[in-house]
């Protein structure tokens, strides 16, 4: 795929739970790791954890999703290209916040859409002139329709899969192929304390699991879990008069 002989892998957003079971997968099968994340520096005991147990390079640079102006210079930097970009960033906050505070719901939009249409469009292009490449963008359930108690999250995550269906069908055909993988409820930090329903969901190594064999196959959106896939169906065959009725 690359012009070297060595495999490597970039995980953006390497902070999140899902991170470190992934790069592990990875590195496990042979390929070199970045981990690339904001505070950088506080990936340091898991870079040196996984070069220890893998013998691979395993390196880490500093990203922010927010700082579109720099994006160019980070791809720039990334050398050489990986074969395989995954994008795990994103930020859910409070629904009530953002719809009073536009501040917050635009913090939302820029970390969960902006940001990513920004630096996988500065990767994507790369990879299409090197005729080679996969991306893999972590979107969710939440944009397959609006809801009342999540619509600013639910709108950012729909244009963000937007986005990758429409880099999809632009990079079909030129060597590089964009997966949306689309989860449902995850057990993280961030759902830590929240009552969350079993059948519906995904631990983080069990997602780290979806994601790697996902880049390996050919499916090119991959529902976690798959009862999502028939969950969404409906929702998204509801009339609108029905569905305005139901407040989940």
């Amino acid at each position: 795929m690359s012009n070297t002989s060595t495999r490597s892998v970039l995980i953006l957003g390497a902070r999140s739970d899902i991170a470190r079971p992934l790069a592990r997968l990875y590195a496990d099968e042979g390929y070199d790791v970045v981990l690339a994340a904001r505070s950088a520096e506080k990936l340091a005991a898991d870079t040196a954890d996984l070069r220890i147990r893998s013998g691979r390079h395993i390196g880490a640079l500093e990203f922010d999703v927010l700082d579109t102006a720099g994006h160019r210079a980070f791809a720039d930097q990334l050398n050489p290209l990986p074969d395989i970009v995954v994008s795990l960033v994103g930020l859910m906050t409070s629904q009530v916040d953002a719809q009073n505070d536009f501040a917050a719901a635009e913090l939302m939009i820029r970390s969960n859409y902006v940001g990513l249409v920004s630096i996988l469009g500065e990767i994507a292009n790369r990879m299409e002139q090197r005729g080679a490449g996969t991306i893999v963008g972590v979107s969710s359930v939440s944009g397959d329709r609006g809801r009342a108690t999540n619509y600013i999250y639910g709108s950012a995550k729909a244009g963000f899969t937007a986005f990758l269906s429409g880099l999809r069908n632009r990079l079909f055909g030129k060597g590089v192929t964009v997966i949306t993988v689309k989860p449902g409820f995850i057990r993280t930090r961030m759902t830590d304390g929240l009552d969350l329903p079993a059948l519906l969901t995904a631990g983080a190594e069990e997602m780290a699991r979806a994601i790697h064999k996902a880049s390996k196959g050919k499916q090119l959106v991959v529902y976690r879990r798959r009862i999502w896939r028939l969950i969404m169906l409906i929702v998204r065959c509801l009339p609108e008069r029905l569905f305005v009725r139901m407040k989940f």
